[in-house]
C-alpha cells in the first residue's frame, strides 16, 4: 500500500533537478519537447516541437478552426407551445454578433478554437456595461493566461497577451472566474490546477509529429547534400587524384546548372551507370503517410476532410454528417456550453446556445433543396419557413404546415369506408362491408297500350320468304 502511494504521489514532489514524466509545454515560447529532455536544451540542441513545424498538424487546426468559423451562433429559447424562439434582444445575441470593436464572429471563433486545440485553453476577457451586462469579449494569450485558486478556494484568472487590453489595462490582469470565457479541452494531471486547465491532442500524437519531422529533415539533408548521386563513370583504367577530380570538373561542367541536360563526351574507356532508387524510398513514403494518419487520428477528423483519400463518401452532407457525429459536434457543443456557463443560461432545452451547422452544406445545393422539400412535404416546415432558410419571401397561405390528404391519425382510420369490391362478392374478412343503399319504392306510370306492329311485320315477312322457297323448289 505504501508503494502504491508512492507512486501515485510521487510525481508532483519531484525536487530540482529530478527527472520528470514528459513531454514537456514550454508555456512563453510554444512548442514541446520530448521526454527525457534536458533543462538546457537549447545547448544541447534539441529544438522544441510545436504545431507550427508540422504540416498534418496545421491542417488539423485549420480544418477544425475555419469549420467553427463557418457556423453563426444564434441565442435559444423555450415557448409555451415547446417549441423555441429566437432571441435577438439579449446581451448574449449582441456578443455573438459582434464580439468586440476589432473583431467579426468569424475572426473570433477561428483564433479561440486554434487555442483551444492548439494548446487545450481559449480564454476571453470580458467586459461589462452599466447594466452589468456583458458588452465585449476580447480573446487573450493562452500560451500567457492561467486559472488561480486562491487560499479561500475562489477561481480567478491571470490573463495576458492581447495588446488591444494591455494598452488600455496598465497592469496585470487578475479577474474573477465570472468574467472570463474559458474553454478547455480534457484535463490531465500534467498540466496543473488540476482540473482547470485542458490539455491538447498534440501531447498524443507528440511521437508521431517528430517521426514525421525527423524523416522529412532526413530527406531535405539527403537531397541538400545529393549524398546518393543519380549517376556515376566507370572505367577500367587506374586513375590517380587528379584525373578523377579532372574527369569530375568536365562533367559538371556539362550536365549541371545552366548546361543541365547537355550531351558529355567519353573517351578512354569512361561508361555512365544508372543507380536506381530502392525500395526504403517507398517503405519510408508509407511510414510517413501512417503518422499523418496518426496525427488525425488523434484529432478526431476523417482523412476525407483534410484530402488525405480513404473511404468515399456517397455526398457531402455523409462525409459533414460523419465528422458532425465526432470531433467537429464535440467541438461546437464543447464551446456551446462554456457561452453558457458564462451567460447562467439554464441548458437545454430551456435556454441555450446553438452554432447552426448548416452553413456546412452551402455548396451542396442539390441534397439541400431535396431535404426542405421533403420537410415541406412532411408537415415538418411551412412553404415559408423552408423559403426562409433560402433567404427567400414569404408567399401567401405558405404560414401552415400541410401534409397530403390521406395522411389521417390511426384513431380516424376505423370510419375510413374500405374499396368496393366486385358485384355479389362478399365481404373479406377484416373489411368493413358497405352499407346497402336504401330502395327507392316504385313509381306510378301510366300504362299504355304496347305497339306490336313491328313483331307483326317480321313474321309476315318470314311467312313469304318460305313460301317462296316452297313454290320454287317444286316448280
Amino acid at each position: 500500500m505504501a508503494n502504491f502511494l508512492q507512486r501515485i504521489i510521487r510525481p508532483f514532489l519531484k525536487g530540482e533537478g529530478e527527472w520528470h514524466n514528459g513531454p514537456y509545454q514550454l508555456p512563453v515560447t510554444g512548442g514541446w519537447l520530448p521526454a527525457g529532455s534536458p533543462w538546457n536544451f537549447w545547448q544541447s540542441g534539441i529544438e522544441p516541437i510545436g504545431g507550427d513545424s508540422s504540416a498534418m498538424v496545421e491542417a488539423c487546426l485549420s480544418a477544425y478552426s475555419q469549420t467553427v468559423a463557418m457556423c453563426p451562433g444564434d441565442h435559444w429559447r423555450m415557448n409555451d407551445k415547446n417549441g423555441r424562439d429566437r432571441v435577438t434582444n439579449s446581451a448574449l445575441s449582441r456578443i455573438l454578433r459582434y464580439p468586440n470593436s476589432y473583431q467579426s464572429p468569424s475572426d473570433f471563433m477561428l483564433n479561440a478554437t486554434r487555442w483551444l486545440y492548439y494548446e487545450g485553453n481559449a480564454y476571453a476577457l470580458a467586459l461589462r456595461n452599466d447594466r452589468f451586462e456583458i458588452d465585449e469579449l476580447h480573446l487573450m494569450d493562452s500560451r500567457l493566461s492561467a486559472p488561480q485558486i486562491a487560499s479561500t478556494g475562489d477561481i480567478f484568472y491571470r490573463l495576458a497577451g492581447n495588446d488591444v487590453i494591455d494598452k488600455q489595462v496598465r497592469e496585470q490582469l487578475i479577474v474573477p472566474a465570472r468574467d472570463v470565457l474559458h474553454i478547455r479541452l480534457h484535463a490531465s494531471r500534467r498540466r496543473i490546477p488540476y482540473p482547470l486547465v485542458g490539455d491538447t491532442p498534440l501531447g498524443s500524437a507528440l511521437q508521431d509529429i517528430m517521426q514525421s519531422n525527423a524523416m522529412t529533415a532526413q530527406q531535405i539533408n539527403f537531397y541538400m547534400n545529393q549524398a546518393r548521386p543519380s549517376a556515376v563513370l566507370t572505367t577500367d583504367l587506374i586513375l590517380d587524384k587528379d584525373q578523377v577530380q579532372f574527369i569530375r570538373d568536365r562533367w559538371d561542367e556539362q550536365s549541371k546548372g545552366l548546361r543541365a541536360g547537355g550531351t558529355p563526351i567519353l573517351t578512354a574507356g569512361l561508361k555512365p551507370m544508372m543507380l536506381a532508387s530502392n525500395s526504403k524510398d517507398s517503405d519510408l513514403a508509407e511510414v510517413m503517410k501512417l503518422t499523418e494518419q496518426r496525427i488525425a487520428l488523434a484529432f478526431r477528423i476523417p482523412l476525407q476532410i483534410l484530402g488525405l483519400g480513404g473511404t468515399t463518401m456517397g455526398s457531402t452532407e455523409a462525409l459533414m454528417l460523419q465528422w458532425v457525429a465526432s470531433g467537429l459536434g464535440f467541438a461546437l457543443n464543447h464551446i456551446e456550453d462554456a457561452y453558457g456557463l458564462l451567460f447562467n443560461l439554464k441548458g437545454q432545452p430551456d435556454e441555450y446556445v446553438e452554432f447552426d451547422t448548416k452553413a456546412l452544406l452551402r455548396s451542396a445545393f442539390k441534397e439541400r433543396i431535396a431535404g426542405l422539400a421533403q420537410a415541406v412535404q412532411g408537415g415538418i416546415f411551412s412553404p415559408n419557413e423552408a423559403r426562409a432558410s433560402e433567404s427567400l419571401d414569404e408567399v401567401e397561405y405558405g404560414d401552415e404546415p400541410r401534409v397530403q390528404q390521406q395522411v389521417v391519425p390511426l384513431s380516424a382510420a376505423a370510419g375510413i369506408p374500405s374499396a368496393p369490391g366486385m358485384p355479389g362478392a362478399p365481404p373479406q374478412p377484416g373489411m368493413l362491408a358497405l352499407p346497402k343503399p336504401a330502395e327507392k319504392p316504385p313509381e306510378d306510370k301510366p300504362t299504355s297500350a304496347k305497339d306490336y306492329s313491328d313483331v307483326v311485320a317480321t313474321e309476315l315477312r318470314t311467312i313469304l320468304a318460305r313460301a317462296d322457297h316452297y313454290d320454287r323448289s317444286n316448280a
